[in-house]
């Protein structure tokens, strides 16, 4: 394994404080985030959510990695799924290998049960990226990913999918699309207001459905916590 490897390995496993520490604050926030997607959506079941962000490094695939957990800890059978085919780190967190993955079933190359892993999680299950192919967004936008997502939803009772920030590439706008909802990750003092703007503009405009906003790395004041979940 490289350094960097070891480097993403040892950071991503810290950051899973859903399982590391449940009943910490930062837990806590994740498990009102929840709820309020939850409470989201009345008239629609929500099957399937993209989590996003306007730029790298704003904290949405340790965002998305506990709300996996969260959800599985309620008693959900949950895939997390890296769709993340440019920049893929789930296999770095949940010390799991990359040979085989998403990428190997929209081609046809393997199943989805031969590439889902078991994770030390009940209930949570993960799909890797696999390996990282030429075209994306073709791949992402193909009829293949619409019959694996309905193949997931006769299985799983969620799926939650970390993409790219949508800022740099199309995927996170195509699988916005093909989602019940999606969940824009802001990192404080580092997001610039008209970067987050844009973003929710872009999904906006695929006609995929913004849930809502998460606020990470806030500073906390006395009683406030670190995450906030907001509305669009």
């Amino acid at each position: 394994m490289s350094r960097r490897a070891q480097k993403e390995l040892g950071v991503n496993s810290r950051q899973l404080i859903t399982k590391r520490n449940p009943r910490s604050p930062i837990s806590e926030q994740y498990r009102t985030i929840r709820t309020n997607i939850e409470f989201s959506s009345i008239e629609e079941k929500i099957r399937s959510i993209a989590v996003t962000s306007s730029g790298p490094g704003e904290g949405k695939s340790t965002t998305v990695a506990n709300l996996a957990i969260v959800f599985a800890q309620q008693g959900k059978k949950v895939l997390l799924i890296d769709a993340d085919m440019r920049k893929p780190t789930v296999h770095y967190t949940f010390h799991l290998n990359n040979f085989h993955g998403l990428t190997n079933i929209l081609t046809k190359q393997k199943s989805l049960s031969e590439t889902v892993n078991e994770t030390e999680v009940e209930n949570l299950y993960v799909l890797t990226s696999g390996p990282i192919p030429p075209n994306p967004a073709e791949i992402l936008g193909s009829k293949a990913m619409d019959e694996l997502l309905e193949e997931i939803y006769n299985k799983f009772d969620l799926v939650l999918m970390d993409t790219p920030p949508v800022l740099a590439v199309t995927d996170a706008q195509i699988l916005a699309n093909k989602s019940s909802g999606t969940i824009l990750v802001v990192n404080s003092g580092k997001t610039e207001v008209d970067a987050a703007l844009k973003a929710k503009e872009l999904l906006l405009n695929s006609k995929g459905k913004l849930l809502g906003v998460v606020l990470n790395q806030k500073k906390a004041k006395e009683s406030q916590y670190y995450y906030y979940y907001g509305t669009k």
